[in-house]
């Protein structure tokens, strides 16, 4: 028989019992087996076993560098200057892979519980490696790693609430993304209705899917979701409805040389329909100068203003519009507590105008007596943000059997973030009422 065929049915075959080994890992791991025979995806898979993604991923473009910096390296003549520099590039890439490389196979090591040593074993001989460890039941991770999509201790409701007539109301099934290879899920099963005059605190540990939750409402990122405001939908008549939407972002977008007359003059023209007259505009930013005390300043530069005026100029901007939603991002963000108070006032007489205000806000305690309900989301055991609770502030201190806002986050709180780690109990709880209100 020809050797080259003899060297490619080998090179099948060890192929093939290195897609095995690694099959018969991941299936340990809590993995689905078939990634170990996509060579590409395999590797990466192996460090988020290892729980270093990150490593996976910087791996995985190092690899494909280095595959294109080869190809590229061949092309060229031999003893080329091209030749040269791209055989400097592919030898730095492999270096790097190697480095990357080492450090997966060294997490793989503390989670198998295996000395340091099967290192080497693992960059030298992959092979028997992977064999030994996919086929020897001796040979155990100390825990299973889990695919967002698959592991979800918190049962989804399946509910969907009925539109209300007057105010907001959503049903958001999931948002998600496509991000390295797989699905994630971002938010799942968020059903509530907020009706007009109320203002809503948005509470939520980090990574509870809160801003995600905020651009999905204002169609900003849309969701798998219907998003019903005042009987519209907003997704499907985002062009006519953009105007009743307003969202102030932590980070205000002034300008330090304009004065705030000037600063709200430009927001009107971004704010307010084509068709609207001069006098018409002007009156409008007027009222709006008026309604957050600023008319006294209209006049001053923006860098001379105080905290607590700049943030209530950044607000004025999107309340321009006069929107019938209203959202804002930590408005209360380096502000002290009796300026903060005041500026909560104004959310909370906004709200009484018959808008729906939401707010983010890390100290939500010292004005909880301003705030009508309170939505608060959770990641579940998938690390998928669902909402753990939608109702007035004496309710949700009931449901959740705590004192004060800042104690129910810490029961949301995974115990890795110095929480109680209660998020999946909320969640169903939450859903089994949910369910009972749709059905």
């Amino acid at each position: 028989m020809d050797l080259d065929i003899i060297a490619c049915i080998f090179q099948l075959v060890s192929q093939l019992a290195l897609s095995m080994g690694y099959f018969f890992i991941f299936r340990k791991s809590g993995k689905k087996g078939w990634y170990g025979f996509i060579p590409a995806l395999r590797d990466y898979e192996l460090a988020v076993i290892a729980e270093h993604e990150e490593e996976g991923r910087t791996y995985f473009i190092l690899n494909a560098c280095y595959f294109v910096s080869k190809q590229i390296y061949i092309y060229y003549d031999s003893g080329s200057p091209m030749q040269v520099f791209f055989a400097f590039i592919t030898i730095a890439l492999a270096v790097s892979s190697l480095f990357y490389s080492i450090r997966i196979y060294l997490a793989l090591c503390r989670l198998y519980q295996r000395p340091r040593k099967w290192t080497v074993c693992w960059v030298l001989f992959p092979l028997i490696t992977a064999l030994i460890w996919g086929f020897n039941k001796n040979f155990q991770p100390e825990h299973k790693a889990w695919d967002s999509e698959e592991i979800s201790a918190a049962k989804v409701s399946d509910a969907s609430l009925e539109v209300i007539k007057k105010g907001l109301t959503v049903n958001l099934t999931d948002r998600t993304v496509i991000d390295f290879f797989k699905k994630r899920y971002l938010l799942k099963d968020i059903h509530l209705s907020i009706p007009t005059g109320h203002m809503v605190l948005l509470l939520g540990g980090s990574g509870a899917g809160k801003t995600t939750f905020l651009n999905a409402l204002t169609g900003y990122e849309k969701a798998n979701a219907d998003v019903i405001l005042n009987g519209n939908n907003v997704y499907n008549n985002y062009e006519s409805m953009k105007y009743d939407l307003g969202f102030v972002p932590q980070q205000d977008l002034m300008r330090d040389g304009d004065t705030v007359n000037m600063t709200l003059i430009d927001a009107s023209q971004l704010r307010l329909p084509k068709n609207l007259s001069f006098s018409e505009k002007n009156k409008r930013i007027n009222e709006v100068l008026d309604k957050f005390g600023l008319t006294s300043v209209k006049n001053s530069l923006v860098e001379k203003l105080s905290g607590g005026q700049r943030k209530r100029l950044s607000i004025a901007m999107e309340f321009v519009s006069n929107p019938t939603l209203f959202i804002l991002d930590e408005p209360d963000s380096g502000l002290d507590g009796i300026v903060a108070r005041n500026l909560f006032k104004s959310l909370r007489s906004i709200a009484d105008e018959g808008k729906i205000v939401i707010v983010i806000t890390h100290t939500p305690d010292r004005v909880i007596d301003l705030f009508d309900d309170v939505i608060v989301l959770a990641k579940d055991a998938g690390r998928t943000g669902r909402l753990a609770f939608y109702g007035s502030i004496e309710d949700a201190h009931a449901f959740f059997g705590k004192d004060s806002m800042e104690e129910i986050l810490l029961s949301i709180n995974q115990k890795d973030e110095g929480g109680e780690g209660r998020s999946d109990e909320f969640i169903e709880k939450y859903g089994q009422r949910i369910t009972g209100q749709a059905g």
